[in-house]
This record gives structure tokens, C-alpha cells and sequence, in this order.
């Protein structure tokens, strides 16, 4: 797993993930301490040329360094609702009904692990994984919250129902997300980019909720849409 750039190289040397190699353009001489930090977790450095780095990048801006690391590592739904009880907070996770643009991926895994929510659950088809990309997007947030995956979304919902967590879909019909409870153990599940949240997986849920419109555009994009919920979330658990 490359991390490319360095808000996402610095994130990477913050968690606890181990680096494999350090990949440095020659002459760099602003970066220092991302030098310094992975030389300290044992990571090999290596100059290169801009060509070596443009290669590894892909379309990706690297800004002059790019670190190889393990493979991504995802988890289970118990280990999230693991993770809230461990904290002594009630459980705030994402579910991803098909969300397949890595860019509203990795944008997501940002706005939730600024949000302070455990975990992220996504299905193993049908839906993007955690790449360079997201990690790049992410700007380093996917080394630090814990993403799921798993075979049926529809599965995960009755697990998280099992365990009294209330879960709610993202849907232009439902209830104003403002006059919803969100400050007990709750699920958020989004939709796809261009179809929503899938009927039945609908059906599973406790209720819908919803963003109040006041334009002309009748949708927001799944990223947004997901990081103003998680931020409600914040307002009613820390706010009121």
C-alpha cells in the first residue's frame, strides 16, 4: 500500500501501521522530519528521482514523497462496537451502500474520523476499497479509523440492530436529520452516487432522515451529504 503526499505520509508515520520504505526526492529539503519519524519506526529511505515518484503516483500528486507500507487491514463489525464500548461511548459508525468513487471514499473516511465515529463498514462488491487513492484523499485518515468488510450490508444492519444500535438510511424522504435523536448507539447508512440507499436495506432500517433542500438541486454528493450528518452527530452528543 503506497500513502502519496505528505499530509498522507505524515498520518501514515502517526499510526501504528508498519513502513516498509520511504521514497524521497532528490534535493527535498523541506522534509526532514517525515525523515527523521520513519527512519525512527525503521523504515528505509530512499532519494529518487521526480520520475521515479511520478511513476509510483500514478495521476496522484506526490509533492516529493511517497511511503510503502503494509496492506491495508480491515476489520470486523464487532471490532467497532468493540471500540466504542472500550471508550465508554455510545456507537456512531457508517454503513456504505455501494459507494464505488474512490475520491467520495476516502472523502468520507476523512469527515468520520474527524468526527470521532468508530468505524466504517462497506461491502466486499460492488463498492470501492481502501487504495492509494482514498488513502490520498483521506488525507491520512484511512490509517487511523477502522473500516469493515463485509459480504452483505444487509447482514451488518441486523447485527448492529441485535445489539440496540439504531440505524438509520440517508434518504431525500425522511425525517430532518435536525429533529432526529442521534446522541444514543447509532448507524448511519449512505447510499450510492447515483441510486441512494437500496430498497430493502431501506426496509432494515429504523427510519430514514433526511437534509433539509432549500435550492434548486435536489441531492447533495454522498460525501457531503455523510459529513454534515456526522457533524450533527457531534453537535447533539457534545453541543447541547
Amino acid at each position: 500500500m503506497l500513502s502519496i503526499g505528505k499530509n498522507a505520509v505524515r498520518e501514515l508515520l502517526d499510526s501504528d501501521k508498519k513502513i516498509n520504505k520511504l521514497y524521497l526526492l532528490k534535493g527535498a529539503h523541506d522534509l526532514d522530519r517525515i525523515v527523521e519519524s520513519a527512519r525512527g519506526k525503521g523504515a528505509r529511505v530512499e532519494f529518487v528521482d521526480k520520475r521515479v515518484l511520478d511513476k509510483l503516483a500514478g495521476e496522484l500528486r506526490h509533492q516529493g514523497v511517497i511511503a510503502e507500507s503494509e496492506d491495508f487491514k480491515y476489520c470486523t463489525v464487532d471490532d467497532l462496537l468493540a471500540k466504542a464500548r472500550e471508550r465508554g461511548e455510545k456507537v456512531f459508525v457508517l454503513l456504505l451502500d455501494g459507494v464505488e468513487d474512490p475520491h467520495n471514499l476516502g472523502s468520507i473516511l476523512r469527515a468520520a474520523e474527524c468526527a470521532g465515529a468508530h468505524g466504517v463498514i462497506i461491502p466486499s462488491r460492488r463498492s470501492a476499497s481502501v487504495n492509494e487513492t482514498v488513502v490520498r484523499i483521506s488525507a491520512g485518515a484511512a490509517n487511523h479509523i477502522p473500516v469493515a468488510k463485509v459480504g452483505n450490508i444487509n447482514d451488518a444492519i441486523r447485527m448492529l440492530k441485535d445489539e440496540f444500535v439504531n440505524v438509520y438510511c440517508a434518504d431525500m424522504g425522511g425525517e430532518s436529520i435536525y429533529e432526529t435523536r442521534l446522541d444514543g448507539d447509532v448507524a448511519i447508512v449512505i447510499g450510492s452516487e447515483g441510486f441512494g440507499v437500496k430498497e430493502l436495506t431501506a426496509k432494515l432500517c429504523d427510519k430514514a432522515v433526511s437534509l433539509p433542500q432549500r435550492g434548486k438541486v435536489n441531492s447533495l454528493n454522498a460525501s457531503v451529504a455523510c459529513g454534515i450528518i456526522c457533524y450533527e452527530v457531534v453537535r447533539q452528543r457534545y453541543f447541547r
